[in-house]
């Protein structure tokens, strides 16, 4: 079994630099951390550490351990405060990961009913790619997970996803470009410069059959895992890009460009991913009632 005295004197050892500050911090002899750390390092018939010059580096084993000790150091931390509050100021920690592509502003307007809770929770966000989002989900580091598709299949990992809703697609131009598009919607777009999400996306294959079915072949100059990024080459005049037509309008306001044209022919949906088939969490109740009711009425 893990010795996490062991681990946390290893943690500090490698945050503060050296066993001479860590000792001083620990209140303890130079001689004791040592000797633990190697007791450490025996069992699992590793190294943690190897010295160049005066100085201690950490090696590859040293590194992957610290990573994991970062975690479940910053989750002890977490719980000693939840512990150590009082009863009525206690607040849940609602750990959210967002699916890369999702927009900002979508993630904003669906997380803003959790955290207008009178403070109960407390939001803990974090994005990346959807499967390694999945796997924290699968180990209960996190609570939620919000994606534009549903669980995949092909993943071992027990997990229920709830539609939050669906809306069609938008174009978008900065005003230079969308000046020099001298045909009507959607003719305009073909030849056009065209940003497009990246090939990781529901919605990428979705679009690409919709401009086939409509004879157009725009000239793709870019793709994106990120929609902000898409966005910003978007506001710099590189091409047109999309976005779902829900935030059309705060699209165009906060990036100053313009909409060429909408479609529903092309949707784009958002899922909320849990491992609770019958949702109790206050925070995914919340989500989910406003996502249906509101956003995407």
């Amino acid at each position: 079994m893990l010795n996490y005295r062991q681990l946390h004197y290893f943690w500090v050892v490698a945050k503060t630099g050296s066993i001479a500050r860590a000792s001083e911090q620990l209140n303890l002899t130079p001689q004791t951390i040592s000797g633990q750390i190697s007791l450490f390092e025996q069992a699992y018939n590793i190294e943690l550490f190897q010295r160049v010059g005066r100085q201690l580096e950490l090696t590859e084993s040293g590194r992957q351990t610290l990573s994991y000790a970062e975690q479940m150091f910053q989750i002890a931390s977490e719980l000693e405060t939840v512990l150590r509050a009082q009863p009525e100021e206690q607040q849940i920690v609602f750990r959210v990961g967002v699916a890369d592509m999702v927009p900002k502003s979508i993630v904003y307007r669906l997380l803003a009913p959790a955290m207008a809770l009178d403070g109960v929770l407390r939001i803990s966000c974090r994005e990346d790619k959807l499967e390694r989002l999945l796997g924290d989900l699968a180990i209960q580091r996190l609570d939620l997970v919000i994606s534009d598709s549903p669980m995949p299949n092909h993943l071992d990992i027990k997990g229920f996803s709830q539609k939050l809703g669906e809306c069609g697609l938008s174009f978008f131009a900065d005003p230079a470009l969308a000046a020099r598009l001298s045909a009507g919607f959607p003719a305009c777009l073909h030849n056009a410069p065209l940003l497009i999400p990246g090939q990781d996306t529901m919605l990428r294959s979705r679009l690409l059959r919709w401009l086939a079915e409509q004879h157009l072949q725009p000239r793709i100059i870019g793709e994106f895992d990120d929609s902000a990024l898409m966005q910003a080459f978007g506001q710099s005049g590189s091409g047109l890009f999309v976005a779902p037509s829900v935030i059309a309008e705060e699209v165009c306001q906060r990036c100053a460009v313009q909409l060429i044209g909408q479609t529903d022919a092309v949707t784009e949906a958002f899922y909320a991913i849990s491992v609770e088939r019958k949702v109790k969490h206050p925070g995914i109740v919340a989500i989910t009632e406003s996502a249906r009711h509101q956003l995407f009425q």
